[in-house]
């Protein structure tokens, strides 16, 4: 993704100040979030920018006031992988978040991979009973359900797009983000798919797909 991350950099602040936060892995160890730290700072150090690492692996190291303030300083935060149910749950209402709020409103960057991507969904999808329960997510993108890897799970394209379709709600709609791809833009206005796969907006009745270089309006945009 080292041509998506030189142009979020490119469009985020002077000083390309990047913090990675392993959060997600937090119930995995301390090896699984030192490697995220490690996988971060070494990719975006290699594009150029200055990155550190946090290790907010809970809930309490969410509120420690001095990574706290370090979030609010970036121009690019990017969330790793792991679980995404935890990662909202170790964020919500905590000074990390409050401090990510802060610096998004300053024009910083958001950015993540998997887990880190699906919360900022409106509701977090529970692939394990393959459905889309009303668990709570950050809500950057409204109404939408975020489904990383969305590949994989194609291979069963005859079967997994009307389930889907069958348990989405009227007015809500699924996200599905190809490996190796990315939807970048900002909420109400185009977005554009960048990587080598594609992006698929799926709602109640209808499939779109769109492929690197096009650019989309998100479904309900027009509210945002």
């Amino acid at each position: 993704m080292d041509e998506t991350d030189r142009f979020l950099l490119h469009n985020s602040g002077p000083t390309r100040l990047v913090i990675c936060l392993p959060t997600a892995a937090g119930t995995e160890g301390q090896a699984s979030l030192q490697r995220w730290m490690e996988m971060g700072e070494t990719h975006f150090a290699a594009l150029g920018a200055q990155v550190t690492s946090l290790p907010i692996g809970s809930r309490a190291e969410a509120e420690n006031v001095d990574f706290a303030s370090q979030i609010e300083q970036a121009d690019l935060i990017y969330f790793s992988g792991g679980k995404p149910h935890y990662l909202y749950e170790s964020l919500v209402n905590t000074n990390a978040w409050e401090a990510v709020q802060k610096a998004t409103l300053r024009g910083a960057v958001l950015a993540g991979c998997s887990a880190g991507a699906m919360v900022f969904g409106a509701f977090l999808p529970d692939l394990g009973s393959f459905g889309l329960r009303k668990q709570p997510a950050f809500g950057i993108l409204p109404n939408s359900h975020i489904l990383p890897h969305f590949d994989r799970l194609l291979v069963w394209r005859g079967l997994t797009v009307p389930i889907l379709q069958a348990l989405l709600p009227e007015g809500e709609y699924v996200l599905g983000l190809d490996e190796d791809t990315a939807l970048v833009g900002k909420p109400g206005l185009d977005w554009t798919v960048m990587g080598r796969q594609s992006v698929s907006v799926i709602t109640k009745h209808e499939v779109f797909t769109y492929t690197t270089g096009n650019n989309l309006l998100l479904p309900g945009a027009s509210s945002f």
